[in-house]
């Protein structure tokens, strides 16, 4: 089977694509040196420039990843023509949807923060707690407190939650759902966008099966009411007792490539009504313990790509490519590094970086 992938970034998707034996074309923003080493392709500046170059290439059948989960309409573009593997575009809108699936976590036994659109705020605002949403939200970019004022009809107002911001990893066939494994999600300070994830979350074992379970149950519903197809993931955040549920991304999650191998024909598989993993099955376990996005702090121009060190890095920029105050400089991940250490080597990277490197061109 030849496969086009399409995503904001698909060096992951490509890579465990290629890794369970397809032949894949892949179309992103970046292009990174280790995305070209697997797959041919080309990059865009725009989801809707992407699905421009996709509409010129011949492959049996595409999958979608981050960035186009908000855009039905280019969803069904790249499927004409094609076999779509993963959630149909006519069905995205209602997975999206906070309210409808605060409905579904409650149906579940978990739970939902309060939410509210931007023509009905809250009356107790003035006790704080609350947050302003992007309504086309992704990685927790645009996501701020709000403390009264004007909200954009592009917004939403929810409460917010205090605990550990968590994800389910897990399959579905558009009926019930295999949980691959919980992560705990990381996020640059100050604000929430996220940076990567660990599994196991670290908080104890006792409470990682409570979250386990009610993360199961919430997969299950998801899959069962929306239709979900292919890898998807649950955002959520635990308050030690409840799992509050605020996102569902019904495309392969970035966290994904964090388990065992397998993952991807999982995807294909449960995408075609082919069957979900089982228990004892691959992918059954986990194959890196870490994941971690660095962004730059400073314009920097890109080293050549034999700089980085061997082994850790992915998504490696292409040499001499510019690289912006607060974009992605590269991803770091690790099967042996606990958080702190790799983040203490992705400071250093950094450093040095800067060091070796054009700045502030």
């Amino acid at each position: 089977m030849t496969l086009l992938v399409v995503a904001v970034s698909a060096r992951m998707l490509a890579e465990l694509a290629v890794a369970d034996g397809y032949r894949v074309t892949a179309l992103d923003r970046f292009g990174d040196v280790d995305l070209r080493a697997v797959a041919s392709g080309a990059t865009a500046h725009s989801n809707d420039a992407l699905v421009e170059l996709a509409e010129g290439i011949d492959a049996d059948a595409v999958v979608y990843g981050a960035g186009l989960e908000n855009r039905p309409d280019l969803v069904s573009r790249l499927a004409r023509g094609r076999e779509l593997l993963g959630t149909p575009p006519e069905l995205l809108p209602a997975v999206r949807d906070p309210r409808a699936l605060g409905a579904a976590a409650r149906a579940a036994g978990a739970r939902a923060p309060e939410t509210r659109s931007a023509d009905e705020p809250p009356s107790d605002w003035r006790r704080g707690g609350w947050l302003r949403k992007p309504v086309r939200s992704g990685g927790g970019r645009g996501v701020r407190h709000w403390a009264g004022g004007r909200v954009r009809p592009t917004e939403i107002l929810q409460r917010r939650v205090g605990g550990l911001s968590c994800s389910a990893v897990a399959i579905g066939d558009g009926r019930r759902a295999a949980l691959l494994g919980l992560t705990e999600q990381l996020h640059r300070r100050p604000g929430f966008a996220w940076m990567g994830n660990v599994t196991p979350p670290r908080i104890p074992d006792a409470e990682v099966a409570e979250l386990g379970g009610q993360l199961r149950a919430v997969c299950d519903e998801v899959t069962r009411r929306f239709g979900v197809r292919g890898a998807f993931g649950v955002d959520a955040v635990w308050d030690g007792r409840d799992a509050w549920v605020l996102e569902v991304n019904p495309r392969p999650p970035a966290s994904l490539e964090l388990f065992g191998p397998g993952c991807f024909e999982a995807h294909v598989r449960a995408a075609r009504d082919f069957g979900l993993p089982s228990a004892g099955a691959p992918p059954a376990s986990r194959c890196a313990k870490v994941k971690l996005v660095l962004f730059a702090d400073r314009t920097v121009r890109a080293p050549d790509p034999g700089w980085w060190p061997a082994g850790l890095v992915r998504d490696i920029p292409r040499a001499g490519e510019t690289i912006e105050r607060g974009a992605p400089v590269c991803t770091l991940v690790s099967a042996d590094a606990d958080v702190s250490e790799l983040f203490e080597r992705g400071s250093r990277l950094l450093s040095t970086l800067y060091d070796a490197a054009f700045v502030g061109v």
